[in-house]
């Protein structure tokens, strides 16, 4: 399955791009909840993010297959709404969350441990599924989406 990138973003012009989707369950402390994620890998469309969005779904949000694992850095530039950023591992699990980035904000955040997928959701998502560091992460169609 895929979306086109932008189509209902407000994005800056540009023709909209087809970007594979998937589904990540995180186990958390209230259960099993599932997003529903746009999955991107190539440099520029991680660069690009959800920039420009004005609406992202309730149970949405976008999984960074960042190919290396690496303490990573995550800023708001561009963005216009508030998100929650989940560092996932190599096996699945979570390694922190960065709660309520601020819309336009450029300072670039981390937490501090190294990470291979971050998965960006709509801000309080994160607190109100109890996920947080060690919440055990699946992946279902990511492999697929990737190619």
């Amino acid at each position: 399955m895929a979306i086109a990138a932008g189509s209902d973003s407000g994005s800056s012009g540009g023709t909209a791009v087809a970007v594979p989707t998937a589904t990540v369950q995180l186990d958390g402390s209230t259960g099993t909840s599932s997003v529903a994620v746009e999955v991107v890998a190539s440099p520029g469309l991680i660069q690009k993010g959800l920039m420009y969005r004005k609406f992202l779904p309730a149970d949405g949000g976008m999984l960074f297959l960042m190919g290396d694992e690496d303490d990573h850095y995550f800023w708001m530039k561009n963005t216009l709404i508030a998100l929650d950023i989940v560092f996932i591992t190599a096996d699945k699990s979570v390694a922190g969350v960065l709660e309520n980035m601020q819309p336009h904000d450029t300072t670039s955040k981390g937490v501090g441990k190294t990470s291979l997928y971050v998965l960006e959701v709509n801000s309080g998502w994160t607190k109100t599924h109890g996920v947080g560091a060690g919440t055990k992460v699946r992946f279902e169609g990511v492999e697929a989406a990737a190619r």
